[in-house]
């Protein structure tokens, strides 16, 4: 009898940043469901807000600019594609910025024909501060992920990295301050972990 071997898992990580600190995370999440295995598209969503404003900050243009340079819009035939998808979003007042979040108000047409149902979905985020709102704004993503019938999968502790003081056991989070300095190790460590733990989840359901 022959037997035949299925592919990875796909796996679909649209995220914004503008700083580029979401961007490091997301990558970090795309490197280890890389390592599981998984086809992964890495997408950037665009911008809400005027030219004027991206300006009134220094760098953010650019960074905005370079990002889209790197990393196609992401779309519904994207999500349509995938076996999962994992958001990545900076808080804004503790909830998911508008540029990501138009990006799943467009999934309405596959909500409408039941496209998403039985997908893997999961969040990360990142603050400039503590309390800025990571948890919030990953918990606040599983409500749209609720509607369009994704299964949520969260990070948990469910592997060492979690217990390090980074991420949080809803999704991986990066501490960036101000200026933006980054995801340490340790965040980029859960991030990874949260790729790797997605690209599992979806494999097994795709075997089931």
């Amino acid at each position: 009898m022959t037997q035949t071997t299925k592919a990875g898992p796909k796996v679909l990580i649209p995220f914004y940043s503008r700083s580029g600190t979401i961007e490091a995370l997301a990558r970090a999440v795309a490197e280890g469901a890389a390592a599981e295995g998984a086809d992964v598209r890495v997408r950037r969503a665009r911008e809400m807000v005027g030219h004027d404003i991206l300006s009134s900050v220094p760098g953010w243009k650019e960074s905005a600019e370079a990002m889209n340079a790197r990393y196609p819009a992401p779309t519904a035939e994207d999500a349509e594609w995938a076996d999962a998808v994992i958001f990545g979003t900076p808080t804004r007042f503790g909830s998911v910025a508008s540029e990501l979040k138009a990006y799943i108000d467009g999934l309405g047409g596959l909500w409408a024909k039941g496209a998403l149902v039985g997908k893997v979905g999961s969040a990360f985020a990142g603050s400039s501060q503590q309390h800025g709102g990571n948890e919030s704004t990953v918990i606040s993503l599983w409500n749209p992920l609720a509607h369009l019938g994704f299964i949520i999968v969260p990070t948990g502790y469910a592997d060492p990295v979690m217990f390090a003081g980074a991420g949080s056991p809803y999704g991986a989070s990066v501490i960036s301050g101000h200026p933006p300095a980054g995801p340490t190790e340790a965040e980029l460590a859960v991030a990874r972990f949260q790729g790797k733990r997605v690209a599992q989840v979806a494999k097994k359901l795709n075997a089931s």
